[in-house]
């Protein structure tokens, strides 16, 4: 089995490594955590002096292992005092009160302990409450623009990027050929249809099912847009329908656990204040999300642009929340550290109308932080507008900022 190397993963657990805390890789189901804990098995292996211990949850291997007290007797069995112990876990959450087992050789001297999981309540909530904080979360993306590429050895181009605004950036696509668009169809279809049925359905025992599924669509179709519960109500009135605000409030929740969807908040600009209501929501990988819409993509390429950005800027570093000015709004208002950028998102600048509604909404804003827009015009190069950058779609993702 071919495993691609992600060295910025890797890079942040040695990080984290020898500090008495748990790593955590989190993220959607089939990003790519899995491949992640392989290579690290493959590294550490290479020393005489690392004793590797490995639990894989989804291989029948290990369908023994139900519980915390399974867990121990399996650890125990292969520990090595001689050496440094590395208990690598890969969906920990399939293990019955995992975190009583994970708390106990944490403090133990000579282990290290790495666990993969794919739904965001279990592993904080319950590992910050009983380990009382210590460990640390780091989260896989699905691939990036510039992974992509090197993923399926193709180089920089419209055509690359083309196709993948179309087919996203799951790993698992490299089994595939990527000019057999039914296939990668089903491919996403699929992993979207476990991550709801293993982390939502199974997890949360979802009644409404049918919702759920058109929660889904109704995302993808208002992607990037604000969203409220009563707008979500509204939608399923109108295919007959009743659904209560509580619970679409509920299952969006369901479907952000899982890292299907991400909320993004609101942030008023002048006042430097959260906003309660009304959020946006992104996919975690538009592959999914393009699934999910009856429309050509000529007609939403707009959303698809708008998804892309916002997961390169958290790739980046960026923690990313919308803008809003009194009269108009900011795509993304992108902050690390003490530093910010502000964002708006185009599918084509052509025209004085499309050029003021997306630059003029940065003009307004009167602080000295970088703006730019990022858009899909051809043959743009970047160009400086009244202290707007204009940047095209590929060299944001090729070269950022």
């Amino acid at each position: 089995m071919e495993i691609l190397s992600r060295p910025e993963y890797i890079h942040e657990i040695r990080r984290h490594l020898g500090k008495q805390t748990i790593i955590v890789l989190t993220g959607q189901r089939r990003v790519g955590k899995s491949y992640v804990l392989l290579d690290l098995k493959r590294l550490l292996s290479s020393d005489s002096q690392n004793n590797v211990i490995f639990i894989d949850k989804e291989k029948k291997e290990w369908k023994e292992i139900k519980n915390d007290s399974d867990l121990n007797d399996y650890i125990d069995a292969r520990i090595d005092s001689t050496r440094t112990n590395f208990i690598l876990i890969d969906e920990v959450q399939e293990i019955k009160d995992f975190e009583d087992s994970l708390r106990n050789y944490r403090t133990e001297n000579g282990v290290e302990i790495v666990v993969t999981g794919s739904n965001a309540e279990t592993l904080s909530g319950d590992l910050s409450t009983k380990l009382g904080g210590r460990h640390h979360e780091i989260y896989v993306q699905s691939l990036c623009y510039l992974d992509f590429l090197r993923f399926h050895s193709l180089t920089d181009s419209d055509e690359s990027l083309r196709k993948f605004i179309d087919v996203g950036g799951l790993p698992g696509l490299k089994l595939y050929d990527l000019a057999d668009i039914d296939e990668l169809r089903t491919y996403c279809e699929d992993v979207l249809n476990t991550a709801l049925m293993k982390d939502i359905i199974l997890r949360h025992k979802v009644r409404n099912v049918p919702f759920l599924y058109n929660l889904v669509k109704f995302l993808a179709d208002n992607t990037g847009k604000l969203i409220s519960a009563t707008s979500i109500s509204k939608y399923m009135r109108g295919r007959k329908e009743s659904v209560s605000t509580d619970l679409a409030l509920r299952y969006i929740k369901y479907l952000s656990d899982a890292y299907i969807v991400h909320k993004v908040e609101r942030f008023e600009i002048r006042g430097k204040k959260l906003l309660e209501s009304n959020d946006k929501y992104y996919f975690e990988d538009v592959g999914i999300r393009n699934t999910q819409t009856l429309v050509g993509r000529d007609k939403d390429i707009e959303k698809v642009i708008e998804n892309i950005i916002y997961q390169q800027l958290v790739h980046d570093g960026y923690k990313v929340q919308v803008g809003q000015l009194q009269a108009g709004e900011i795509d993304f208002v992108c902050t690390k550290g003490t530093s910010r950028v502000y964002a708006q998102a185009s599918y084509l600048i052509a025209g004085e109308e499309t050029r003021e509604r997306e630059f003029g909404a940065l003009k307004k804003i009167k602080d000295n932080y970088p703006k730019y827009v990022i858009s899909l015009t051809p043959m743009v190069t970047r160009t400086d507008d009244e202290g707007i950058i204009h940047l095209s779609l590929r060299e944001f993702l090729v070269n950022g900022f």
